[in-house]
């Protein structure tokens, strides 16, 4: 969905250069953006998701009533080169001393970011997530699953109450019961026209893992408003034969559909906001910090934490499903669906060995009362295997300071993304209502 954006003049400030500069960003943003037309500055706006200020003049400083009247963020691109003019300091800093939401970027790419994200914070406004669970926390491993706040009636109404968005329950053990009626050929000859990468698998493994993106396929078909789908897949995995890891990577390449395993609906509601903002690659992983220890590697079913050249206690393990996790293969350097490695899953199950490139990386992730954005920068060092334990392929995360992570992670689930998103996500961050907070 595009950004409704309302360019506002200054009376009578709408002249040759405003309309010029008008036509330049039209050009610019209209792959991100709708402009509508033009109104004056005090003018009764219409529906859109900001004003935009091709022109700043002086009479910014002699009409902050009407600046203070916008119910919409400022956004200030004043240049021919998609960005702020460097004169406009002084007005911009005036207006948020005036407490006027004032968005400028110095980049147009910064430019197109803010768009893409008013534009998903609109898309999230009678947006729905669908996912598939019937009593999370009771099947497998209910000592760890009863623990999670995102099955929690008080989130899915946060969730709602702040941006908007529905969290659709729907039935895991039907869900499940029709994707396993779907006949075997049907699902071969879909798979057979994709050509899915895939190593020992049996063909019903990858029959089964066909029939969950059909059963998919036909449950959000014809409805406009979805924008992610997630299922509670480990915990409730009894309903199922199969995994939805190649479903989840199909849907999103096809229909850019956000994922979201174990029904994880703040991981889904995260990746959404960061992905359509920064348009940048982004996963789900479990972490597993050198500093917790026994704790972590009795999980992981390792000896020991892999060497390392740095201070081991700024290091994390990254690791889910026996491999780094769910991740679409136009993300990845390399990718395969392989044979399940977990035990709680059914043995016809399968799960996706694919890595990201090394180099920097960014990990994100929404707090529970939806008022901050946790973010922590660092390097992904490389990849190690654990032969029969559940990290067969696993990626190794160097972070700043492991003891400050340590102290104010909000879950064990992080959103892993491709190079250093610090900035970006600080100046997106305002338009979600999100304070940033750098761990």
């Amino acid at each position: 969905m595009k950004a409704r954006i309302v360019p506002i003049y200054f009376e009578p400030g709408r002249n040759h250069e405003f309309d010029l500069q008008l036509s330049r960003l039209r050009r610019m943003l209209s792959a991100e953006a709708d402009i509508l037309e033009p109104v004056a500055l005090g003018s009764e706006l219409p529906d859109a998701d900001a004003a935009l200020f091709p022109q700043l003049l002086g009479e910014a400083y002699r009409q902050t009533d009407y600046f203070r009247a916008l119910h919409v963020p400022a956004l200030v691109i004043t240049s021919e080169f998609g960005t702020m003019a460097m004169w406009d300091w002084e007005i911009c800093s005036y207006l948020r001393e005036i407490d006027v939401n004032t968005l400028a970027p110095y980049s147009l790419e910064q430019a197109k970011q803010i768009c893409r994200a008013l534009g998903a914070k609109r898309a999230l406004q009678g947006g729905k997530f669908i996912v598939y669970q019937d009593d999370p926390g009771s099947g497998f491993q209910p000592e760890i699953f009863k623990r999670f706040y995102w099955w929690e009636d008080e989130c899915t109404q946060r969730i709602l109450g702040k941006y908007g968005l529905t969290i659709e329950k729907r039935s895991f053990k039907e869900f499940g019961a029709a994707a396993k009626n779907i006949p075997d050929r049907q699902a071969a000859q879909i798979l057979g026209e994709k050509a899915i990468p895939c190593n020992s698998l049996t063909p019903h493994a990858l029959n089964s893992a066909g029939k969950i993106y059909m059963a998919l396929q036909r449950e959000i078909a014809g409805e406009s408003n979805v924008l992610g789908v997630g299922i509670n897949c480990l915990n409730e995995s009894h309903f199922s034969d199969s995994t939805p890891c190649l479903a989840f990577n199909l849907l999103y390449e096809e229909q850019q559909l956000i994922w979201g395993c174990e029904a994880d609906t703040l991981a889904m509601l995260t990746k959404y906001i960061v992905h359509k903002s920064l348009n940048v690659p982004i996963m789900m992983t479990n972490l597993y910090p050198f500093l917790m220890g026994q704790a972590a590697m009795k999980h992981e079913r390792i000896p020991a934490f892999p060497k390392t050249d740095a201070p081991a206690e700024n290091h994390i393990l990254l690791a889910h499903c026996g491999y780094l996790g769910v991740l679409p293969q136009s993300f990845a350097i390399e990718w395969c669906l392989r044979p399940k490695v977990l035990g709680i899953v059914d043995e016809n199950a399968s799960a996706i060995d694919a890595r990201l490139p090394i180099g920097d990386a960014t990990m994100v992730k929404l707090g529970p009362n939806l008022d901050k954005i946790t973010v922590a920068e660092g390097e992904l060092c490389r990849y190690a295997q654990f032969p029969g334990s559940d990290c067969l392929n696993g990626g190794v995360m160097r972070v700043a300071d492991g003891q400050k992570l340590m102290r104010n992670l909000t879950s064990h689930h992080t959103l892993l993304t491709t190079g250093h998103n610090l900035n970006d996500l600080e100046f997106i961050a305002p338009i979600f209502d999100l304070e940033t907070e750098v761990l």
